[in-house]
Order: C-alpha cells, then structure tokens, then sequence
C-alpha cells in the first residue's frame, strides 16, 4: 500500500513524496484523509524556515526535522477503513481526527485517533486542535464574569478565543485586527468591537469601556513580535497578558519600564503541550480534548466562516504559498482529497469564500 504526503524539502519548497504504508497490525486502524486544515501560525512558521532547527519534534507523527526536510502538519480528518486485531470502539467508515501531518492515507495506534461527534462537518472538525489551544488560552486566562478582554489577532485562534469569551456572562470582548477579511470575520461570528489598528485609537476604546481601568486580560494571538508591546500597553493594574503566539526565531523587544512595572503586570506564556499548573489537579489533556471535541458537538461555536479557501490536496503549494504571500485574503485554509466529501455536498474546489 502507498500513500502519497506532503513535505518541505527546504524553506517555501514544498513537495508531494510517495511512501510506504503499512497495512494496521494489533491495536491500529487505517484512515482515509477526507480534509486537513493548514495552521497559518506553527506550521508556516516551519514551511518559512523560522524555527530553532535544534528543536525536537513534539508530534508522534511528524517526520524529518526542523533543519529540513520535514513533514509537518497536525489537524488530519478521515474514516477509518480498515481496524486491526484487538481494536474497539472504532469501526470502518467512522469519521475521525488525528494529529498527522498532510496525507492521503495514515495507519496510527488506535488510541491517536479522535472519534468525532454524529453529524460533525468534517471541514469544522479539521479545528479540533485550535480548539484544543482556545481551550487551554481560557485555562491560562481564567477570565472572570464581567471583565474586559482584548484579543489581539483574528486568525483561526483568536477568533475560537474570541468567541469563547463571548460566552462568559458580562464579559466585553474587544477584537483588535490589521486585516479587513479577518476583521468581516469576526463580526460575522459575533464579536461585537472589531478595531483596526493602524485607523482606530485602541487604548482608548479599552478605556472608555473599562472607565478608564484598561483591560483585564488582553491575549496576543497575533503571531506579530511588535503587538506584544501594544498588548502590555493595553492592560489595566494587575492586568493579565496572556501570550499565545509563538514567535519562532523572530526577536520580541519589550519596554518593561515604569508602565509595565507599577501597573504589576502578569505575562502568561500559553502552549497548547502544557495545562496550567493551578488547574492540574482536575485537569488532564484527556479532560480538555473532551471539552473540546463537546464545543464540536454543541455546534454553537460558528467555525463555518473561518473556513476560506478549500484547495485540492495536490495543489498544497499553492496553499501555503497563498498564506504565505496574501495572509489578508485567508482565514483558515483546508485541504481537500479524493475519496470523500469534505462538508455537506462535498467542497468547491479550489479557493471559496
């Protein structure tokens, strides 16, 4: 059996490799790829180069390295064709998550998969990770009933922050995005201060909100080292600033004089491979993939609207060179395979909006 995947041979070359794959022996199941969803933040920051070469990979699944090449990626929905002996619970043609790199066809242990819930579009299941990082950004944030909380970046995990904020009785939310698709996106999906901010005086939005106090917690999902600075700025006394971004290789210069010191700031580093140690003693990651895959199930999440573009699996390099070169025509890309409609009637191929 072969399977065909996609891998970066150096910085922005991506290509399309042949490999083996293994039938599912004890304990496996075999998954047909339906669609996969590109992270615009880790992943192109892996695709450009602009990670540590050094770092080990995280992900059982990845391949390579960070020094290239490398097969990257981590937001995989399929159904399982085939199960091997002694596993349960799980059955051919079960639609199914897994974070796997791009590929058309996988074996995995049968514990690495995620079963979806009934009915689930499998385009808005290719979010589960995001879902999983919101998730955890609200265990690090612990936002508090009627707090104002500015979100800086509106891509496909500012916008799940965003609108799990929203559900918080009482709490303002104030969205702060450069490009003009995202921020048509965020009011689409109900967040109701949406801010540019080269036009709009941010600070004072927040503080007209707040009555002069400034935020309560502010969370930088930007990806940009230079909003980090906006974001301390924006935080009111004994304000949280939660960090969500990852920034690669890319230097961050902070002022952490007077402002940052007196108003006793908390900086709170947020990553989706660790849970906040206040809340380890009911937490798990097993716990917090419930919840998440629970916000799938509900369906009041709106996720249809971050997704932007659908591009056939075999034209992944236009895909990430789209994200990479016009990030203001995308929100969330995904990419669509053979053998199974992506959504209710199968997805346009090529971009959509």
């Amino acid at each position: 059996m072969r399977a065909r995947a996609v891998w970066f041979r150096e910085p922005r070359a991506v290509e399309i490799r042949e490999e083996d794959l293994p039938p599912p022996g004890a304990g496996e199941v075999l998954v047909q790829t339906v669609c996969s969803a590109v992270s615009h933040g880790t992943e192109m920051l892996v695709y450009r180069g602009e990670v540590d070469p050094r770092l080990p990979l995280d992900l059982p699944a990845l391949r390579g390295g960070f020094a290239f090449p490398i097969k990257y990626g981590y937001a995989c929905v399929g159904r399982i064709t085939a199960t091997g002996p002694g596993v349960g619970g799980l059955h051919p043609g079960d639609l199914v998550f897994a974070h796997h790199p791009h590929q058309t066809a996988f074996t995995l242990p049968a514990g690495q998969v995620v079963p979806l819930p009934p009915g689930c579009p499998p385009e808005e299941a290719t979010l589960l990770a995001n879902l999983e990082t919101a998730v955890t950004a609200l265990l690090d944030a612990a936002p508090r009933v009627g707090e104002c909380a500015a979100v800086l970046g509106q891509g496909t995990v500012g916008l799940l922050v965003a609108q799990l904020l929203r559900r918080i009785p009482g709490v303002a939310v104030v969205a702060v995005e450069p490009l003009a698709r995202r921020r048509a996106v965020s009011r689409i999906v109900g967040i109701p201060t949406v801010l540019t901010p080269a036009q709009d005086d941010v600070a004072a939005v927040v503080r007209t909100l707040t009555g002069g106090r400034g935020a309560d917690l502010v969370v930088e999902a930007s990806g940009a080292p230079a909003a980090l600075q906006g974001a301390l700025e924006l935080a009111g006394l004994e304000g949280r600033v939660v960090v969500l971004s990852w920034y690669g290789q890319k230097p961050v210069t902070l002022d952490l004089g007077g402002a940052f010191h007196r108003r006793r700031l908390r900086l709170i580093a947020s990553q989706v491979g660790h849970l906040p140690a206040e809340v380890s003693a009911r937490w798990d990651r097993a716990r917090r993939l419930e919840v998440a895959r629970a916000l799938l199930a509900e369906g009041e999440l709106r996720l249809a609207p971050l997704i932007t573009h659908r591009i056939p699996f075999d034209r992944a390099a236009e895909a990430y060179a789209l994200v990479d070169r016009h990030p203001e025509e995308t929100v969330q890309v995904v990419l669509t395979y053979d053998g199974g409609a992506a959504g209710a009637g199968g997805p346009a191929p090529g971009n959509g909006g």
